[in-house]
């Protein structure tokens, strides 16, 4: 069994990411941030996690997308500004149909989002600054057992929101 951790939109927060790692390192493969941490690359805070940039990061050093597997699951992960996330999935789905992507990971709308399209997992942890929609500040973890994903969400407190946990059958 392998656990990934992802988060974004955290916009400045430091001792938050910090947190985050503490509470997870031990436990998870992965530690994953699509974008606009508004931190340089070699911040302390933003350290162990696999980050792309975000429309608020300025400065360069992270790559605007980038692709990673764990489990035998290929992620592709993306802030998605460029893919007009906040209207539509579609571009998106494209891109991760183009990369052979199992599970999509993306912010910048800082609205919760899990769903199955084509047999593609997306996920938008939302933001553990400014959250929409929901009032929680949320990350999400994905435990990965063979073709059965198990999503946790928790608050940036530890505390778990089951009522948005779920589990996915992908191919």
């Amino acid at each position: 069994m392998s656990k990934v951790l992802i988060v974004s939109d955290s916009h400045g927060l430091t001792n938050e990411l910090d947190v985050l790692r503490e509470r997870h390192l031990a436990e998870v493969d992965l530690m994953i941030h699509c974008g606009d941490s508004e931190l340089p690359p070699d911040h302390h805070s933003i350290s162990g996690y696999l980050t792309v940039m975000g429309n608020c990061d300025f400065g360069g050093g992270y790559p605007l997308e980038t692709i990673s597997e764990v489990a035998g699951r290929k992620f592709f992960i993306t802030h998605g500004h460029r893919y007009s996330v906040k209207s539509t999935l579609m571009n998106l789905k494209y891109k991760a149909q183009e990369v052979n992507a199992d599970i999509v990971c993306f912010g910048h709308s800082h609205v919760f989002g899990a769903e199955v399209i084509d047999g593609i997992l997306f996920l938008n942890p939302s933001s553990i600054r400014l959250p929409r929609e929901r009032f929680e500040k949320t990350y999400i973890i994905l435990d990965l057992l063979d073709e059965k994903i198990k999503m946790n969400v928790f608050e940036v407190s530890g505390r778990e929101i089951s009522e948005l946990a779920r589990e996915f059958i992908l191919p």
